[in-house]
């Protein structure tokens, strides 16, 4: 009997980690995009209008 039980919360916790997942890969993308514009372009006088 814990065969079936095992797979219900399987199929029921793997759309969450599914959502989890991706969300820390979009935070660590943006965080290393970001941290990689701030250095290209260091001297830009646009920088001080961004906020």
């Amino acid at each position: 009997m814990p065969g079936p039980l095992i797979i219900i919360v399987i199929l029921l916790s793997f759309p969450i980690l599914v959502g989890l997942s991706t969300a820390a890969i979009a935070g660590l993308l943006g965080h290393f995009l970001n941290r990689d514009a701030e250095i290209r372009y260091e001297g830009s006088e646009l920088l001080d209008t961004n906020i």
